[in-house]
């Protein structure tokens, strides 16, 4: 439902309060009373039949007796009486609800179609009621006067929204932020999310004008894809910043590979928030600081860091803070040395940090500064100051603003003044200045690393991955009918051989494999491939061949393949007695020389789905823990920052005479084991391990899989849609020309700028209603780098052998929230005009949409636009009014398979 009704809920003019009460303590007669005290302007309509007024205001007996239909209500009543409840007012034409009431969240032991919680969401449901809660404290909106919830305060007004899945968080940052004089745009309490989640928060308030930072507390995620989509455009327009609760839970349950034993849960929150765009904090105060710094800080420069402090312990305290947060200070030219020594005494620290020491006065300050604002070779400044007799706060703090303010650097300056009352107006100066401050040096330097961190992660939204090097088809029938086999026979493990012709379906490198279930089928089989060959065991009930002595290398002849053969075999009887031997895997030796053991691995998490983990591998992968986890679906620029955020990437790149690995094949070997798991849901854990990787590309030498069915079809079961190669296809223009028509693809950036190039001035008015003269990488970015499961661009495009393909046509729908409209825009370029392109794009997006259960398409031309408004008639569109006098609105309607009315 997404942000349906949405304005009942936080714009209402009218509020009904069921269960409101004259008892002290109880909670219909706090929220009266926070409802009353905030100021609301519309009409309070209290619902309890033993009282004549609530609080002094009329009440209502039930809710049939109310005399107008409410936009929202605010249920205080028990768990029984709440399906009812909702059943009337959903008759009486109210569209949102807040439900207060807790308990109502059915128990294991319930079957949950028979209980209060689902007759509740049904009838809401029916209705197109929204639901906040139930279990919430409620929501307040100060900017409306509205506090409908139980909380003991008010909250100020501001720009900042807060959200928040634990209550009795909610009044404790309330508190602390009042105490700071922090204001809030939307203060909110999730409670138990039977309806609103976060993801539907996220949709409003992303676009939500008075909103300019959103503020989450999360302890779990239930609907992915809905919240990886809200979150990704929220933080394409401000900041989103989330502290994620339960970051050390009990150790996970044995699992069945490496990968299953490395990956946990706070990792996988980690690796959502970065592919969305969310700047991760993990402390109530580092939440705010964090908002200042985007707030006030400019854009990152650079992350060269240069400290200012007149003593040599906050200096020493910041150095050590930036340098465990993976920075590294500024190194100072001979330049700016010299320059230094010539204004500082003789005892100042000759480096960075720069120790202005103890007994600096105002002008030493602001001549410190000013040398360091110049200097090229610093991005950005942390100036901190400790109390002394020779200088008050207050006059270092103004020295500092005045510097910064007669400097045309666009160098970023982050202040800490430690002390307490000695500093209030120093830190007013600061605020004043919009100049970013903070208790302590750590405190600083941590803001520092967050715009680091938010800048980076900016940057990923909009960054133009590269090219996949050549494009590959895998075999996905071949793989299909291994899994199916399989399942089929009831086995939840694939065994080494099928696990890797799954592999070599989807074009990874592997080493040929052989089972054989007795030693002489083994002997044969190795003077087949030929010696030496290495021998692994082959059994469903271990995980690690190497903890039973199952891995034989460089074995040379018949008679040791024998020998090793029943080696095995004793091993596997002597430490696990029960386990079963099904024989051995005969394998030619992979002779790779200065070849780097990695690990490539995918698991299932409860709430993201499948995730792809890569790292340093071999036997000790546990005791290494060098590893990083990434969600699919993967491009080369996001394999290749999975790779970069592992600590072996720096031997992978090359170490005195080892030359670097191919990381372009790593990249995409790394894209294929995303392929495959967004193919086949079926697939819960992957390990490959080894895989060798070297400047001759990669080869896995052992694979492991574990398989379940699945009742999902990929790529249902992932947190991002990927790339739906399902719609592509060709086209055949009115000339015979063949064209390919595929959705659009972030790596068609470069195409489409000289797409855009091409298109005449007419074309460009038409298409943009003005002049440009070319789009800024950040437009072209949102225009290629879309969202498939909100929007959809469609390209037609003509190929060409080694060279970028043209793009010749486009149309595009972004969707709202709820699909009920998607309001589109196409373009063909002027010499494919008056070939049925623009015809047969629209027809296109018309089938998608229609497919996807959209309710309209809407779009704005221009009356002059004589071929778009006939094209339009064509496919059925009418006119619907005049916008600003020379441009029209066309509708489609798609539910009725012809023109809207």
């Amino acid at each position: 439902m997404s942000i349906r009704n949405f304005k009942y809920l936080f714009k209402p003019r009218s509020i009904a309060v069921i269960g409101a009460s004259n008892r002290p303590h109880r909670v219909g007669r706090v929220v009266m009373q926070n409802l009353l005290k905030g100021g609301f302007e519309g009409p309070l309509l209290p619902v309890n039949p033993k009282y004549q007024a609530v609080c002094g205001v009329l009440a209502y007996p039930d809710v049939q007796a109310l005399p107008m239909n409410p936009d929202l209500a605010i249920l205080c009543t028990p768990p029984p009486t709440i399906p009812r409840l909702i059943q009337e007012l959903g008759e009486r034409g109210v569209r949102a609800a807040v439900i207060l009431t807790a308990g109502m969240r059915p128990k294991p032991s319930e079957k949950e179609s028979d209980t209060e919680w689902t007759i509740m969401l049904e009838t809401a449901r029916n209705f197109g009621m929204r639901l906040l809660g139930p279990n919430t404290i409620g929501l307040l909106i100060p900017g409306l006067h509205l506090n409908a919830s139980f909380a003991h305060m008010e909250a100020l007004p501001g720009s900042l929204a807060f959200v928040s899945q634990s209550g009795a968080l909610c009044t404790a940052v309330l508190d602390w932020a009042r105490s700071q004089g922090i204001g809030f745009s939307h203060f909110l309490s999730l409670g138990d999310s039977a309806d609103v989640d976060m993801g539907d928060v996220l949709d409003y308030l992303g676009s939500n004008p008075d909103t300019r930072a959103i503020l989450l507390y999360i302890e779990s995620i239930t609907q992915a894809r809905k919240f990886m989509s809200a979150a990704r455009a929220a933080a394409r327009n401000k900041p989103v910043l989330a502290i994620k609760a339960g970051r050390h839970p009990e150790g996970a349950t044995a699992a069945s590979s490496h990968t299953g034993a490395l990956i946990g849960r706070d990792e996988v929150y980690d690796a959502a928030f970065c592919r969305a765009g969310i700047l991760r904090v993990f402390e109530i105060d580092e939440l705010f600081d964090a908002v200042e710094t985007l707030e006030r800080a400019g854009p990152l420069r650079g992350e060269r860091l240069a400290i200012v402090t007149n003593g040599g312990g906050p200096g020493v305290l910041a150095a050590d803070a930036f340098a465990e947060g993976g920075g590294s200070l500024a190194r100072l030219s001979e330049a700016t040395i010299h320059e230094l020594t010539t204004l500082l005494p003789a005892s100042w620290s000759h480096g960075n940090p720069v120790d202005i020491v103890g007994d600096a006065r105002a002008e030493r300050y602001a001549q410190a500064l000013t040398s360091i604002l110049k200097a090229p070779d610093v991005d950005a400044i942390i100036v901190a100051h400790a109390p002394t007799a020779v200088i008050t706060s207050e006059e270092a703090a103004l020295a500092v603003v005045n510097a910064v303010r007669a400097s045309s650097s666009k160098k970023n300056v982050f202040t800490s003044w430690l002390g307490g009352q000695t500093t209030v107006q120093a830190r007013q100066l600061f605020a004043e200045a919009r100049i970013p401050t903070y208790d302590t040096p750590e405190k600083a330097v941590r803001a520092f690393l967050h715009l680091i961190d938010y800048s980076q992660r900016q940057k990923t939204l909009m960054e133009t991955p590269p090219s996949i090097p050549h494009e590959f088809r895998p075999a996905v029938s071949s793989a299909r009918l291994v899994i199916e086999q399989a399942l089929e026979q009831g086995r939840s493990l694939l065994n080494e051989s099928e696990a890797k012709a799954i592999l070599t379906a989807y074009g990874i490198p592997t080493v040929e494999t052989h089972i054989a279930s007795t030693a002489e089928k083994a002997i044969r089989l190795a003077e087949q491939v030929g010696f030496p060959v290495a021998l692994k065991i082959l059994s469903p009930d271990i995980t690690h061949k190497t903890d039973v002595g199952g891995v034989v290398l460089d074995v040379e002849s018949s008679q040791a393949v024998e020998t090793a053969f029943q080696g095995m075999r004793d091993r596997l009887q002597h430490i696990h007695p029960g386990a079963e031997m099904r024989g051995v895997t005969v394998q030619a030796m992979a002779r790779r020389p200065g070849a780097y053991e990695l690990l490539i691995g995918a698991t299932v998490d409860a709430a993201f789905g499948p995730i792809i983990v890569f790292g340093q591998g071999g036997i000790a992968v546990e005791l290494l823990d060098d590893h990083a986890m990434a969600l699919p679906p993967l491009n080369m620029k996001l394999a290749n920052d999975l790779i970069h955020s592992t600590r072996i990437v720096s031997l992978l790149q090359g170490f005195r005479t080892r030359p670097a690995v191919d990381l372009e094949a790593l990249c995409l070997t790394l894209i294929q084991i995303s392929h495959l798991v967004q193919d086949f849901p079926e697939i819960v854990e992957l390990d490959i391990n080894p895989l060798l990787a070297d400047k001759n590309g990669v080869l896995a030498l052992d694979a492991r899989m574990k398989i379940a069915s699945s009742r999902l079809s990929g790529p249902h079961h992932l947190a991002i849609r990927p790339y739906p190669q399902e719609l592509e296809e060709w086209i055949t223009l009115q000339s015979g020309e063949k064209l390919f028509c595929r959705p659009i693809r972030p790596e068609d950036e470069p195409a489409h700028h000289e797409f855009i190039a091409r298109l005449t001035p007419e074309d460009i008015r038409f298409r943009f209603f003005g002049l440009i003269q070319e789009l800024p990488h950040s437009q072209m970015a949102r225009f290629t780098q879309i969202d498939y499961d909100r929007e959809m661009a469609f390209i037609a495009i003509r190929p060409s052998e080694g060279e970028c393909p043209e793009t010749l046509g486009v149309v595009r729908t972004i969707n709202d929230a709820n699909n009920q409209n998607a309001e589109f825009a196409i373009v063909v370029r002027s010499d494919m005009k008056g070939q049925g392109l623009g015809r047969q794009l629209m027809e296109k997006m018309i089938r998608y949409c229609r497919k996807r259960g959209t309710e309209r398409l809407v779009g704005q031309v221009l009356t002059d636009n004589t071929g778009m408004l006939e094209l339009a008639q064509r496919t059925g569109f009418t006119k619907k009014l005049t916008v600003e006098g020379d441009a029209m609105e066309i509708t489609l309607n798609l539910t009725s398979g012809g023109a809207s009315e």
